[in-house]
């Protein structure tokens, strides 16, 4: 099949493009720069903005399906520049799929979009989305996450996967944070260490992606629909980040600091930061304070019976692979 890949150059969103190519399906990439890695694929690469209605219907042009894996990530930042990327990104793919006849779009979502700031244990897709939000991303990421759904149709078929905290080779979010912070002496245990959380292989996020495609099409049964995504073995948050930080010889973090007191140190640093015009990123925010201290893993019933969806990497062989690329990167 044709396919756009919006954000191909990202963590997820190049490991579905080597899925794509080892399989024989024609790539194309949606994203604001060049990268070698993708020209190395012999994928076409397109420099565009999604927030410019004119570059994604370019895109979209002769294309089969759309994988819409391209967002705003993070934790601050002004919200008109989430809304234009996430929300008005995600109205422009939309748009340009029903202008050019693409019969498929799947989306990318996340958890975030139902997170209230509580635990969620075994969570599935009847959780309604949260109505108040810590963070821009997830606010945005509802938003966009309707919009796709709504748009199921007969002439669009939809579907929105929600992976939950990839890692893996290549990572340029997650791990790096956390090693940079590390080794600065600044990261913090927060709460109690015993959350569980749910996490996700990067290359089991793709293998989603794709066998979401292959059975999407209007009227399917996973049209309109959204599924979470994670690796199926639930961790404890902190003893799994120590684990990554063994991959980088880097030593477990034992400091801590209360739930309550990180949370509350990160409503002061957001009005700070806020009234103050202050460059860079709080290093707590109330968002981040909540998703480091509360349980958040989910029931993968719909996505292993929908989407025959198993996990073929598994988080010993992750971390395996996670520590011979650091130690590349090194040598």
């Amino acid at each position: 099949m044709k396919a756009l890949v919006t954000g191909g150059g990202g963590f997820l969103g190049s490991a579905i493009i080597r899925q794509l190519v080892a399989r024989g399906d024609e790539v194309r990439s949606l994203s604001r720069s060049k990268h070698a890695a993708l020209d190395e694929l012999g994928v076409k690469q397109i420099c565009g903005d999604l927030s410019n209605p004119q570059d994604v219907v370019a895109a979209v042009e002769n294309c089969d399906i759309v994988f819409h894996v391209a967002a705003k990530a993070g934790f601050w930042g002004p919200y008109s520049s989430y809304h234009r990327i996430n929300v008005v990104g995600t109205e422009n793919v939309l748009a340009a799929c029903k202008k050019r006849g693409v019969a498929r779009l799947v989306y990318t979502s996340s958890p975030s979009v139902v997170f209230t700031g509580r635990d969620h244990e075994n969570l599935d897709e009847s959780a309604p989305y949260a109505t108040r939000f810590l963070a821009h991303y997830p606010h945005t990421k509802a938003q966009a996450e309707q919009l796709v759904l709504s748009a199921n149709g007969p002439e669009l078929a939809t579907v929105a996967l929600r992976p939950h905290l990839m890692w893996g080779p290549g990572d340029n979010h997650v791990l790096p944070r956390l090693i940079d912070r590390a080794r600065a002496g600044k990261l913090r245990i927060v709460g109690k260490a015993k959350n569980i959380v749910d996490c996700l292989y990067v290359d089991n996020a793709a293998d989603a992606h794709l066998s979401a495609a292959d059975r999407l099409r209007p009227g399917s049964p996973i049209a309109g629909k959204a599924y979470f995504l994670a690796q199926g073995e639930p961790v404890l948050l902190w003893d799994f980040i120590n684990r990554l930080l063994a991959c980088a010889d880097i030593p477990p973090v034992t400091k801590r600091t209360h739930a309550k007191v990180a949370y509350a140190a990160g409503s002061v640093l957001e009005f700070a930061y806020r009234l103050l015009h202050l460059p860079g990123e709080p290093q707590m925010t109330r968002f981040l304070a909540r998703q480091l201290s509360s349980s958040h893993w989910f029931n993968l019933d719909a996505a292993r019976r929908d989407l025959n969806y198993q996990p073929r990497v598994s988080v010993e062989e992750g971390l395996r692979r996670v520590r011979a690329s650091l130690q590349a990167r090194r040598s």
